[in-house]
């Protein structure tokens, strides 16, 4: 069909019906090939549980379906409609990302947003589409998870993985209390996913209605006529102070331990495919330079969201006004900073984002002891020494868990981190939307050959047992027979 004949599909049912087509010439899906387990008892074994259906764990999830993988769970806390952050903690307006990127489309048109915004408001309104509201996205992802049939139990929790030999189980808490073991296991779990929201020091022992991290459930609307406080400058404190002036607060000051406001998101300046393909590869000595340098630099906080605070008459933006201490009032905060500049707030949010720190997930309490970490295997120069960096789990190419002492849990090359921890080890893709489809596949292909290799015994005798000829014997005539007259006359 000529290009200029192509007529784009102008409404869901078309673009699904496309969706269809296209999975259908990509021989979509295979033939599922794992052998089914079962332990002595009679127990099933699960091949792959996912825990976390956001974009992570749905993108893991269609990748793991192609590679002919079909025994695969997926277990989310979140009620249906509400998985990932983009209607819990995530407040901005609109995605960061260029709206023209991939995301989880995993190389298929049809899959990509601008494929689902296209068909569902036109041509004219995607030209004139600046960024992705944050709602939409949400949108986006709930039926890229029902055109591709993948199935998700909500309202699930995981509160524990224990190793069973190189096997792991899962208890998990839900309408009903279950135990099931997994071949393996993929924490698809999001920014949070092997750590906690990092909270100061300085809030330690203040009453709790007075205070809230940026990623906790805010009553905004309480905070109409009062004095607002953001420790931090960078995407989630200009998103909760907007939220905070947008619900009517009196005033809101965001306050900064830097000098001045990072302007210039370095790493966007060297995304491309050779990147995303090489950190993996480099050696630990550059991939810890590269990250040490971006925790340095600090990633500014969006153009978009900046002004969405700076419009307001009530908004102010303080800096090096590192907190030295806060003082509980009879009627607010007396917010002292090392600066000897003070404030007084009436509620103060914490938006300092997330650390890295594995003792604070309880359901990997049975194995954080034995995971190595990169602070195990690597000796930073003095110049770029980080307590933050040295603990993110140390991984295997394929987002796998490693031993810190060998041999002493062989259930960690079992457990994946498909989420934020796998940034030093394996770069952004594992939760960011530029690069999830390539941190995907890389995912699927290391365990199909995981699973492939381990039922190699039964693989084997598959192959000598397989008899189905695709000659019959007529399709040649033996030249020696017909010369001894041996061979039948046809």
């Amino acid at each position: 069909m000529p290009a200029s004949d192509y007529r784009a599909p102008s409404s869901l049912a078309q673009l699904e019906a496309q969706v269809a087509r296209e999975l259908s010439l990509l021989n979509h899906p295979p033939a599922a090939w794992v052998p089914e387990r079962h332990m002595a008892n009679g127990e099933r074994i699960t091949a792959v549980v996912i825990i976390g259906a956001g974009m992570c764990g749905l993108a893991a999830a269609f990748s793991l379906a192609r590679q002919g993988i079909s025994d695969i769970r997926i277990i989310d806390r979140a009620a249906p409609g509400r998985t990932g952050p983009w209607l819990d903690y995530a407040r901005m307006e609109t995605l960061r990302s260029p709206k023209t990127l991939l995301g989880p489309a995993a190389g298929i048109p049809s899959l990509t947003f601008q494929a689902w915004y296209r068909a569902q408001f036109g041509d004219l309104a995607w030209e004139a589409l600046d960024k992705i509201p944050r709602p939409q996205w949400q949108e986006y992802l709930l039926w890229y998870r029902d055109v591709l049939g993948i199935e998700v139990e909500h309202c699930e929790r995981v509160t524990l993985i224990e190793p069973e030999g190189e096997l792991l189980r899962l208890h998990v808490e839900g309408s009903t209390s279950e135990c099931l073991l997994a071949r393996k296991v993929v924490l698809a779990t999001g920014r949070e996913g092997l750590g906690a929201p990092y909270l100061p020091d300085f809030v330690k022992g203040l009453d709790k209605s007075r205070w809230a991290h940026s990623s906790e459930a805010i009553d905004f609307a309480a905070l109409a006529g009062r004095r607002v406080a953001v420790i931090g400058m960078g995407a989630s404190a200009m998103d909760n102070a907007a939220e905070a002036l947008e619900h009517g607060a009196a005033e809101v000051r965001l306050l900064a331990r830097r000098r001045e406001m990072p302007t210039i998101n370095k790493l966007m300046g060297i995304g491309n495919p050779g990147f995303t393909c090489a950190f993996p590869t480099l050696s630990p000595l550059w991939r810890w330079r590269i990250m040490h340098y971006s925790l340095a630099t600090q990633t500014p906080a969006p153009h978009g969201s900046t002004l969405r605070v700076s419009r307001h008459d009530n908004a102010f933006f303080h800096f090096d006004c590192a907190i030295g201490s806060i003082t509980e009032l009879e009627h607010g905060l007396l917010i002292a900073t090392r600066g000897e500049r003070n404030f007084e707030a009436d509620f103060l949010i914490i938006a300092t984002g997330f650390s890295i720190e594995l003792e604070a997930r309880p359901e990997l309490a049975a194995l954080t002891p034995m995971i190595a970490r990169w602070r195990d295997r690597f000796t930073p120069p003095a110049e770029l020494e980080s307590v933050e960096l040295g603990a993110f789990p140390w991984l295997g190419d394929g987002f796998q868990f490693t031993e810190r002492t060998p041999g002493s849990a062989p259930a960690l090359a079992n457990l994946h981190a498909f989420n934020y921890g796998a940034t030093l080890s394996l770069g952004k893709v594992s939760g960011d939307i530029p690069a999830i489809s390539v941190g995907a596949a890389w995912l699927a292909q290391s365990i199909a050959a995981d699973l492939y290799r381990e039922d190699i015994d039964q693989h084997w005798q598959a192959l000598l047992a397989y008899a189905k000829p695709e000659l019959d014997g007529s399709e040649w005539r033996d030249a020696d027979k017909i010369t001894l007259g041996e061979e039948p006359v046809r």
